[in-house]
């Protein structure tokens, strides 16, 4: 080998040697780590709190009575909005309360309603243990002892007195902490208060007076 050669050789092995260096080292490919597997009897069950068994015992009564007062309408309203009106409440509201049954009973709880005169605070009762907005017995024969437009007066006076004490019972709901987390419990009171204040400015503007021609 010359020694031009030799020089060329080891010029070529500098080059190699240099061009290694410079190269940096592939990384190792990462694996992403794999999904940890949940069991079904790990997972926790929607929370449902007693506040929300009140709300739901206590509405099946309000509901049940405000049925009792739509009964009265066809014997004795003078009026086809409100016989109308009656029959749209009634259709709701018996939905409503199979609705809060089911929710009741697929969690092993009593579905029968908390009476009027309740001595706990159960659904929204007010200090006297009454449900809001309920009518009393003697306030309810009195309404069936009406007929035509006194009736019809009588009525949207007491459901919109009725109406109010459902909203007034989502709203002890949604502020008693730890209620209405359940999105059962949450969607039903969220119609319940949506569909009664809708129904409550209706009633009012049917009490209106007639405007002046």
């Amino acid at each position: 080998m010359t020694k031009s050669t030799a020089s060329r050789s080891a010029a070529a092995l500098l080059v190699a040697a240099v061009t290694a260096c410079a190269t940096p080292p592939r990384a190792a490919a990462v694996q992403p780590a794999p999904a940890p597997v949940v069991r079904a009897d790990t997972v926790p069950p929607p929370r449902w709190s007693p506040a929300d068994i009140a709300f739901m015992q206590g509405m099946i009564g309000h509901h049940a009575q405000a049925l009792r007062m739509t009964a009265l309408v066809p014997g004795r309203s003078a009026r086809a909005d409100v016989r109308l009106l009656a029959e749209r409440i009634e259709a709701s509201q018996r939905s409503e309360i199979a609705q809060m049954r089911q929710w009741l009973r697929t969690r092993g709880i009593d579905t029968a309603a908390v009476p009027v005169h309740q001595h706990q605070h159960a659904g929204g009762a007010d200090d006297h243990g009454m449900i809001p907005g309920m009518l009393t017995e003697p306030e309810l024969e009195a309404l069936a002892a009406a007929s035509g437009a006194a009736f019809d007066r009588l009525f949207l006076e007491d459901m919109i007195r009725h109406h109010e004490g459902a909203v007034t019972m989502v709203a002890t709901l949604f502020f008693t902490n730890g209620a209405g987390q359940d999105p059962e419990v949450f969607r039903l009171a969220s119609d319940v208060d949506a569909d009664q204040r809708a129904e409550i400015s209706r009633m009012r503007a049917m009490l209106a007076p007639p405007s002046p021609p």
